[in-house]
């Protein structure tokens, strides 16, 4: 039994180094990726998948959930971080690093709002994962809030990886103390034509 975290698929504002709305789609590239991730997780005994209310994240869900026949439960504990009024804006515009510690953006979430909702957020993983009855459970969501499971709520040695990849997988044991057994993962995308496999255009210092 293991917990599986997933990053969504690629969209075109990842490509063209955008802060993302809530509502943007999967590129057709995305799309891409979101079959392969399926195609991955297909073979495991999926109970449930939680996911982030967030267009992108659901549509991965939804590619997986028509692989595994498991059930999507959205939680929007799993958005990204909310970045307010600079939603929508290119990174090249903004004179300040909005990742930097102790940056709020205007209209947003300070990073502390950020790791408080995660908090939540894992404790409903834990909560779900135990209500599996020895399946696995698949989360869909945001390479910053995998970058705050992996920092703060696993048992992980090395540091969480700063760039996280279009629908990376990283495994969990199931019970405390929680240690990954792969991070950040996308073998299922070396297959891929082209170099939309190991897109690196949304990464912590400017993702999401």
């Amino acid at each position: 039994m293991s917990i599986y975290i997933v990053r969504h698929g690629e969209t075109d504002l990842n490509a063209t180094r955008v802060v993302q709305l809530p509502t943007t789609p999967l590129s057709a590239g995305g799309r891409a990726q979101a079959q392969r991730v399926a195609a991955r997780l297909a073979g495991r005994d999926v109970g449930q998948i939680l996911s982030s209310d967030m267009v992108r994240a659901a549509e991965t869900a939804a590619a997986i959930a028509a692989r595994t026949g498991a059930a999507v439960v959205q939680d929007p504990a799993l958005r990204e971080r909310n970045f307010g009024d600079l939603c929508g804006t290119p990174y090249a515009e903004h004179t300040s690093n909005i990742f930097a510690p102790g940056y709020e953006p205007p209209g947003g979430e300070s990073w502390e709002v950020f790791w408080d909702r995660v908090a939540i957020a894992w404790q409903r993983i834990v909560d779900a994962s135990r209500a599996t009855n020895g399946r696995d459970l698949v989360v869909v969501t945001h390479g910053l809030v995998c970058h705050a499971i992996l920092d703060r709520h696993v048992h992980y040695t090395d540091l969480a990886p700063e760039r996280w990849h279009n629908t990376s997988v990283t495994e969990l044991d199931h019970a405390p103390p929680w240690t990954p057994r792969v991070v950040n993962c996308v073998a299922h995308l070396d297959a891929m034509d082209g170099d939309v496999g190991i897109m690196q255009s949304d990464d912590f210092s400017g993702p999401v």
